[in-house]
């Protein structure tokens, strides 16, 4: 296993006739899986929309952020994922515990745990009055093939997506990677076989992270050395939360519903869907919060 730390690579291969983008994301997952607390299933499918998201969050730019839903009728319920093209990536799903039977091929059963009906919606903030929405249906929910049709469909960008999520006995994710490769104008039909031809003959990504192979490595197997890297990313796990932010989510709720709060609970706790933060608050500090309610402007 690759130690190092997680990070993507980015680039061009062909003659400008692909763009490649390939990502180890073994700590991001792990840190997910401990603060969420998710079981194996859980963990592979959460695991991979985040590694879709960091590779996804890559293609941005500047303060451009995007967030991915994906809405099955499986038991995992939602899964939302949160990236930005600095490479910071946050997550959760509505149900961390689901932990299915392997499926036929010996595999986690993701598409189990996410369902075979629903839809992946991309939300995409890209610094406009209002944000980019796409939205495709499930199409198998093993999430590969899925994110494969939303490029194809909604940004019209035949692409071939890998993502991978091992983990141990105990749950702990031993590694999580993936690769993004988008065909371009020019590419003719023998380019085409040749990378079917690489695809057909790729071992899983998982045995090559589990070999040390590095996402330069991946990229290699897949479009051989006719490739350039223009530029490398750090993946890492980052929430926006914090307690400022909660002490004005709170004040946003009004007079009415702090003192209830207060005469009710005398305290509270929120918890960050994110990262699972806990922010507590006494009832001093809620009565603060409520003489700033008080102050607020009406809007």
């Amino acid at each position: 296993m690759n130690e190092t730390k997680d990070y993507l690579v980015r680039g061009m291969a062909w003659d400008g006739k692909l763009r490649v983008f390939a990502v180890q994301t073994t700590a991001l997952v792990e840190e997910l899986r401990q603060r969420h607390g998710t079981l194996p299933t859980a963990t592979a499918a959460l695991g991979r929309t985040a590694t879709a998201g960091a590779m996804m969050g890559a293609m941005l730019k500047g303060n451009e952020k995007l967030t991915i839903q994906v809405k099955g009728d499986g038991p995992i319920g939602s899964i939302v994922i949160d990236a930005n093209a600095d490479g910071e990536v946050r997550g959760y799903a509505d149900h961390p515990q689901v932990q299915l039977a392997s499926n036929a091929q010996g595999k986690l059963d993701v598409a189990g745990a996410v369902g075979r009906t629903g839809h992946i919606h991309i939300i995409k903030d890209l610094g406009l009055k209002d944000p980019y929405r796409g939205s495709i249906p499930i199409v198998s929910g093993e999430l590969a093939e899925d994110f494969t049709y939303y490029f194809a469909t909604s940004e019209q960008t035949p692409s071939i997506v890998g993502l991978s999520v091992l983990v141990d006995e105990y749950g702990k994710v031993l590694n999580a990677g993936g690769f993004i490769v988008q065909l371009l104008p020019g590419i003719d039909d023998d380019e085409i076989a040749k990378l079917e031809q690489a695809l057909t003959t790729l071992p899983p990504i998982s045995a090559l992270l589990d070999q040390g192979e590095t996402p330069e490595g991946l990229l290699r197997w897949l479009v051989g050395d006719d490739q350039q890297i223009l530029g490398t990313l750090d993946i890492t796990f980052k929430c926006k939360c914090s307690h400022e932010r909660v002490e004005k989510t709170l004040i946003s709720m009004g007079e009415q519903e702090l003192v209830q709060l207060i005469e009710e609970d005398g305290q509270a706790e929120v918890v960050c869907h994110f990262c699972n933060e806990k922010y507590a608050f006494d009832r001093p500090q809620l009565e603060n919060l409520l003489n700033q309610a008080k102050l607020k402007p009406i809007q």
